[in-house]
């Protein structure tokens, strides 16, 4: 009985009670869901990724190797790539490599004199200690014959020490997933052990980060829509595609078209994971480049030259920011200028599409990130 002159009856309370325990939990799960998911529409205030891949900076820079900005002076590369309108740098990282570049403690160093420098971190977690495309994803070696609920586990495990001692602000699982990661284990052959690798992987990054987006990633444009029909019972916020034009095809529309339909499709926010292009056929050392012949480039439209070179970096960028779920362009091999000496048979296979010609001077192409019509 209350001390207020009146009674309620027990039915009301009961109803009273019910109610109020409907709220509650229509709160939680409110509060739960914004939390640990993101529709595209909520990333509105998200800035558009220009970004560059520079895995292989720390080695370039061992070398002690000068760069020039597009006034022919001396600068650091991470300078004159800010101040060219780069807002995110992405990095490969890998479990337990043969030495230390692209090691977690060279990734979590470079990482934080990117963030100190105002860039976005965007990693591109291989879940293996090489390389991983359409072509490897081998598991790393140690976890190699472990059980599955382990391997889950330790994914866990790994997914959770990434996200809070190197903060990415971008976290693709895997790279190029196509034929699945981490196999034997997560073939996408075996959908129900790929889907839970990649669930246990996107978990650890919600349950611990409130603000890192979850990327991933596939290769090429054909078999992407397909692709990513998988992947509806995943939390990610973030559909990442490769298109090289060797690899991929050379049709802009058809690029256009499938990425206006596959980010439709799936409600998703879309970007280029890896691109990028020649400014010239010429090489630089004695290592084979990845491109060297005129039946591998897009032409005449977009020449081996350095305003070909920035017309076709210009074009991609174009074609994401103008779909309405764009999120970004991120150029490979920014970076990977001749580094070992002319002479090197070991060197850069990629020095010409490089951001930097072969006196190591910035190209034109930079220039594409700052363009004050995007």
């Amino acid at each position: 009985m209350l001390e207020t002159g009146y009674k309620i009856k027990p039915s009301n309370t009961f109803t009273l009670q019910k109610n109020i325990f409907y709220y509650l939990i229509l709160f939680l799960f409110i509060f739960s869901c914004s939390k640990k998911s993101r529709s595209p529409l909520e990333q509105e205030d998200y800035p558009f990724i220009l970004s560059a891949d520079l895995s292989s900076l720390p080695l370039v820079e061992s070398k002690n190797i000068v760069f020039y900005n597009l006034n022919n002076k001396p600068e650091d590369l991470l300078t004159t790539l800010k101040n060219n309108g780069i807002n995110t740098v992405r990095l490969r990282l890998w479990h337990t490599p043969q030495n230390e570049n692209s090691g977690f403690s060279e990734v979590k160093t470079f990482s934080e004199k990117l963030h100190s420098m105002g860039f976005k971190v965007w990693l591109s977690v291989h879940y293996s200690d090489t390389w991983a495309d359409p072509g490897h994803q081998i598991i790393p070696q140690a976890w190699e014959g472990i059980e599955y609920d382990i391997l889950k586990d330790s994914i866990s495990n790994y997914t959770t020490k990434i996200v809070k001692e190197i903060n990415p602000d971008i976290f693709q699982i895997g790279n190029e997933i196509n034929p699945g990661f981490l196999l034997p284990y997560g073939d996408i052959n075996n959908e129900t052990q790929f889907i839970g690798l990649l669930k246990t992987a996107s978990e650890a990054i919600r349950n611990n980060s409130e603000n890192c987006r979850i990327m991933i990633h596939y290769a090429g444009i054909n078999g992407s829509d397909y692709f990513f029909s998988k992947m509806q019972s995943l939390d990610y916020d973030i559909i990442g595609l490769s298109f090289y034009p060797i690899w991929h095809g050379k049709d802009m529309e058809v690029l256009s078209n499938t990425i206006n339909q596959v980010s439709d499709n799936y409600k998703k926010s879309i970007a280029i994971a890896e691109t990028a292009y020649p400014f010239t056929l010429g090489w630089n050392d004695y290592t084979n480049n990845i491109i060297g012949l005129e039946d591998q480039i897009i032409l005449p439209d977009y020449p081996a030259s350095p305003q070909g070179q920035k017309k076709f970096i210009s074009t991609i960028i174009n074609i994401v920011k103008n779909d309405s779920l764009g999120f970004g362009v991120s150029y490979w091999g920014a970076e990977l200028i001749a580094f070992d000496g002319p002479t090197s048979e070991n060197g850069s296979p990629w020095e010409n599409q490089a951001f930097y010609d072969f006196d190591n001077t910035a190209l034109p192409v930079i220039e594409s990130f700052n363009d004050l019509n995007y």
